[in-house]
C-alpha cells in the first residue's frame, strides 16, 4: 500500500511539473523583429545586443502585459510567414497596419504613427510629388508599404527595389539612385549621419494614402488570437497612460511619435 501511495505521489508530482512547464511556456512569447538594422527603432550593436526605441517599447509592453518575451530576429521578407507558421508569436518591427496584411494576419492597436518621406540627392531639385519624381530613380525596400506606395503613385519614376533600407541609402549616397522613400524617422536618422549629410536632404512627406500606408504601426498577430490581442491592447494603453511611453520616446525623439 505504501508503495502505491508513493507511486501516486510521483505521478501527481510529474503531472504538476508538466502543468507548470506548460504554463510557463504558454507565457513565453517570441517577438519577431526584423534582422536588418532599422535605426532608431532597432539595430544590433557590435556585441550583437539589440537596442533602439522599438526594442525598449517591446520590453515595456511585455512587462505591462505580464508576458515573458524574447527577441527573435527574422529577415523582413520572411517575418509574416514566420508568424503564421508559429516560429514566432508576434511581430514588433515597425509593421504598418494595412488591409492587405490583414488578409493574412491580425494587428493590435497602433503603437506609433509617422509619415513616409522622400530623401534625395541634395544637388537635385525635387519634392515628394509624382511630377517631380518623374524620370528619377527611386529606391524602396521590397515587401514594404513604401514599395507599394511608389508603384501606385510614382509610376513615372524608375523603381529600384532593395532587400534592406540600408542598401537603398548606400546606393543613394553613391549616386546610383536619385531618391528613396521610407519612414520619415528612419530616413531622418540616415540624413543626420555623416554619410547622409554629405549627399542628401529631405524632399518632403508623401501625400497620404490610408489604404496603402495604413493608420499606424501595430503588433502583428496570428488571426484568432484574441486573448493575446486584448492583453497587448491593454498593455499599449497602460504604457502610454503611465508615462513610460513618453519616457522612452524622449530619448530618441523631440515630438510625440504616437501621432494622431
Amino acid at each position: 500500500m505504501k508503495m502505491k501511495v508513493q507511486y501516486r505521489k510521483l505521478l501527481l508530482g510529474a503531472a504538476m511539473a508538466l502543468f507548470t512547464t506548460q504554463g510557463v511556456s504558454a507565457e513565453t512569447i517570441k517577438v519577431g523583429i526584423a534582422a536588418e538594422p532599422y535605426p532608431p527603432f532597432a539595430s544590433a550593436d557590435a556585441a550583437g545586443t539589440w537596442q533602439g526605441w522599438e526594442v525598449e517599447m517591446i520590453e515595456a509592453v511585455c512587462e505591462a502585459a505580464a508576458l515573458d518575451c524574447e527577441l527573435a530576429p527574422v529577415s523582413w521578407d520572411g517575418i509574416i510567414p514566420a508568424l503564421t507558421s508559429k516560429k514566432i508569436d508576434m511581430i514588433m518591427a515597425s509593421m504598418s497596419i494595412t488591409g492587405e496584411r490583414m488578409k493574412t494576419i491580425d494587428f493590435s492597436d497602433k503603437y506609433y504613427n509617422t509619415p513616409a518621406s522622400i530623401v534625395g540627392d541634395k544637388s537635385i531639385e525635387m519634392d515628394a510629388t509624382p511630377a517631380s519624381l518623374e524620370g528619377k530613380i527611386l529606391g524602396v525596400q521590397s515587401g514594404t508599404i513604401h514599395r507599394d506606395y511608389a508603384m501606385k503613385h510614382f509610376s513615372g519614376a524608375e523603381i529600384k527595389e532593395y532587400q534592406t533600407q540600408d542598401e537603398a541609402n548606400q546606393d543613394l549616397a553613391a549616386g546610383r539612385i536619385d531618391a528613396t522613400q521610407a519612414d520619415s524617422l528612419a530616413l531622418a536618422e540616415f540624413v543626420m549621419s555623416d554619410t547622409g549629410k554629405a549627399c542628401c536632404d529631405v524632399k518632403g512627406d508623401v501625400a497620404g494614402d490610408l489604404e496603402i500606408l495604413g493608420p499606424g504601426v501595430g503588433v502583428g498577430l496570428r488571426q484568432g488570437e484574441d486573448e493575446l490581442k486584448a492583453k497587448l491592447n491593454a498593455a499599449i494603453a497602460a504604457v502610454r497612460e503611465s508615462g513610460k511611453y513618453a519616457e522612452i520616446s524622449k530619448k530618441y525623439f523631440d515630438f510625440d511619435i504616437y501621432g494622431e
